[in-house]
């Protein structure tokens, strides 16, 4: 094997209470590959009980490029090699989505195909400001995968997402930002940093409450107005009974700072 063969191809760490993931093949953009989606649906699976969040960051100049194009040329049945790696990293991108502590994501460089789905399955998304995203389907002849196009959708609008899509655009990082596909822009040399402390102060909070948020968050736009009361009145009761809820209430009456980490 070659040493970049032998190399994991994703990079976890537990930094204090953080997991944090890295994209490890910096060297092809940290393309996409059965090999690469596996190590990180492993990286999500492996990721200890008392983490309190999920930080996601790739080594290198580029986030991810999306697919391997070139294993694309190569395969002898393109279809079902294409089809399987959708597969692999759908299930990848499910677990991010479905995670039961919140998602932090730094992304710089190039946001590229299927990891554009990636960005809209995390939670915070903090992108270097001269990052560049471009669905890229266009080009190949393909048609999205990974995500990409709820991703868009949901951000965009389905006018401006097919605009991008169809015509092979890309989308600036204040582009990105001023239409809510990522949530904060920084310098690109402050990227990592300020990753690391948004996801340390994510973990510091009430995470079983941050997820109860998401879940209404992602849901709002396909329910009623009526329907997100109910869910909202259930989930705050929900909440109030939770350890989390009444360390939030003894910290505000006591006029102290809660100690969420403590709250089990």
């Amino acid at each position: 094997m070659t040493e970049a063969q032998d190399r994991p191809y994703v990079l976890t760490e537990a930094d204090g209470d953080v997991w944090r993931i890295t994209l490890d093949r910096p060297e092809t953009g940290n393309a996409l590959t059965p090999e690469l989606a596996a190590a990180f649906a492993a990286a999500l699976d492996a990721r200890p009980e008392a983490s309190r969040a999920v930080l996601v960051l790739a080594n290198g100049p580029r986030f991810c490029v999306g697919g391997d194009v070139h294993s694309f040329a190569g395969a002898a049945d393109p279809a079902a090699h294409v089809g399987q790696l959708a597969h692999d990293w759908h299930e990848a991108v499910r677990k991010v989505l479905y995670c039961p502590v919140p998602v932090v994501a730094g992304v710089q460089g190039a946001v590229a195909g299927a990891a554009i789905g990636l960005m809209g399955a995390c939670d915070i998304v903090i992108c270097g400001r001269t990052t560049k995203i471009r669905p890229a389907y266009g080009a190949l002849g393909f048609s999205p995968d990974g995500g990409t196009s709820w991703a868009l959708a949901r951000a965009l609008g389905a006018p401006r997402a097919l605009d991008l899509m169809l015509t092979n655009k890309s989308l600036t990082a204040a582009e990105a930002h001023l239409t809510g596909l990522v949530a904060r822009l920084v310098e690109d040399e402050e990227l990592r940093e300020i990753s690391v402390e948004t996801a340390r102060a994510v973990a510091a909070g009430p995470v079983r409450a941050m997820v109860r948020t998401r879940a209404l968050v992602r849901r709002a736009a396909t329910r009623s107005f009526e329907e997100q009361l109910d869910e909202e009145a259930r989930l705050i009761a929900e909440s109030a009974g939770d350890p989390e809820g009444r360390e939030g209430v003894r910290a505000f009456v006591e006029k102290r700072q809660p100690d969420f980490r403590a709250a089990r």
